[in-house]
């Protein structure tokens, strides 16, 4: 059993001398953008190249922005665990300072952006998530409400569609969800697109994507300042993240302001949206393609349904089968597969020297299928133990800069197929090499359109995945 991963990858492919770099093949002149281009058509798959050809560490050219890949747990661990002052990720992503908002994340300086993960922290406490979890099973309830006993379904747009509602749900609360979704959703994908590879090559670039980008911020916060002042002038408390952000204060006492809770927001959707979204849809082509594995995931799903407690925290936690082929998923298939950092001094690792003004580059969906790492990587295996070094699986990246997005990722998701999988059965609508990798941004996703089967489960019948 195989998935559609197209590379088996092998360390030290390619010998290197004690202090030198390979540099990758096939750039074209600076003035041409060097491997940028390629890059950008699918960056995963430049980066497997990138490793095939060179290596642990594999030199390329972003269009004037020399970049270093590093592959391996080691490498991981010492980008992570580098000072974020002296291998930056705030220079790398500067061009995510206009989605966020100045004074959010990477337009913050170091010691505010700590607090204000601290800040999300708060909003992802156990009592938050056991809020969470029943808004997001009614938002799933109300998406298959109209499904009928069978149909298809492109089911990367449906999730997509349906994690934004329970985001919005829960981060924003009910009359928020419910009367203004439709353009939060649109506003918050054109924020999306301008979050592409030409970022990382010229963050102040002028292009029509950006325009869009910097007039749906604007507009997300007018919709955000409007709820929050609604709320208190009617002296609202609601068990919301609104709600965390409106009342946290900094370190010197000083409140957020409206423009940084707009920001808040957005970071933390983007945080979660796109790895609920899109683990969701793989998650859904893996059960259908592997029903043999799929059968111990949907009868823990029909035990814990007949207990009457799916929604609680304690027992989601325990549904052991859903969570490895969700995390064995996140493997195979990582969303995020850029985790960039600027050189701001010299970065020494084992006797490289990569210099200041350089990036230095994580991929997952390359680490992910090392041998040394994940024996038979290329098999997908839900019950995979997981790897010795903590360093080896970096879906949600490492170190200080976890993803703070990924506990309510796997809540969502964990919870969202509770409910598909003890109400339809589902089957590939196509051959199983058509659901293939794309990367239209940085994010890896299934092909368009991720069409499924769907069919209603007999009553008394245990839940099956086709």
């Amino acid at each position: 059993m195989f998935s559609p991963a197209p590379h088996i990858i092998r360390d030290g492919a390619m010998s290197q001398s004690e202090h030198s770099i390979p540099f990758v093949s096939g750039a074209k002149t600076a003035a041409q953008g060097g491997h940028f281009e390629e890059f950008s058509q699918h960056p995963a798959y430049f980066l497997t190249r990138a490793h095939a050809e060179c290596g642990e560490l594999a030199e390329f050219d972003m269009g004037g922005t020399r970049t270093v890949l590093m592959v391996g747990p080691e490498a991981h661990e010492a980008v992570f665990r580098e000072d974020d002052i002296k291998v930056s990720a705030r220079e790398a992503y500067q061009f995510m300072v206009p989605i966020f908002g100045q004074g959010i994340q990477y337009g913050a300086p170091l010691d505010i952006e700590r607090q204000q993960l601290r800040m999300h922290s708060r909003g992802l406490a156990s009592e938050k998530m056991n809020h969470y979890a029943p808004i997001i099973a009614k938002e799933a309830r109300d998406w298959i409400a109209e499904w009928g006993e069978s149909g298809e379904f492109d089911f990367y747009e449906g999730f997509a569609d349906l994690t934004i509602k329970t985001s919005t749900h829960c981060l924003l609360g009910a009359e928020f969800r419910y009367s203004l979704t439709d353009e939060f959703a649109s506003l918050y994908h054109t924020l999306g697109a301008a979050a592409d590879a030409g970022g990382l090559q010229d963050p102040g670039a002028r292009k029509g994507a950006y325009d869009a980008r910097d007039k749906a911020r604007a507009r997300l916060e007018e919709l955000i300042t409007e709820r929050v002042e609604r709320r208190r002038l009617a002296g609202e408390v609601h068990p919301d993240l609104l709600q965390v952000y409106m009342d946290a204060t900094y370190a010197d006492g000083s409140q957020l302001s409206t423009s940084e809770i707009a920001g808040m927001i957005v970071w933390f959707m983007f945080a979660g949206h796109h790895t609920s979204a899109n683990t969701a849809a793989w998650v859904l082509v893996e059960l259908a393609r592997y029903p043999e594995l799929a059968k111990t995931v949907v009868e823990e799903v029909d035990a814990v349904i007949a207990t009457g407690n799916q929604f609680d925290m304690k027992v989601l936690r325990r549904m052991s089968a859903l969570e490895g082929f969700i995390r064995e998923t996140l493997r195979v298939h990582p969303p995020l597969n850029t985790l960039t950092r600027r050189v701001v001094e010299p970065f020494e690792y084992k006797g490289h020297i990569i210099d200041k003004g350089k990036n230095v580059m994580l991929c997952p969906y390359v680490a992910h299928r090392l041998e040394s790492s994940f024996e038979n990587a290329l098999e997908f295996q839900p019950d995979r133990p997981a790897p010795d070094n903590p360093f080896a699986l970096i879906p949600f990246g490492g170190g200080q800069r976890k993803c703070v997005g990924n506990a309510f990722a796997i809540l969502q998701v964990k919870v969202i197929f509770s409910v598909l999988l003890s109400e339809y059965e589902f089957e590939l609508a196509g051959p199983p090499g058509e659901y293939a990798e794309i990367m239209p941004s940085l994010i890896l996703r299934p092909s368009d359109p991720c069409v499924l089967r769907y069919r209603r489960r007999a009553p008394g019948k245990s839940t099956q995945v086709q």
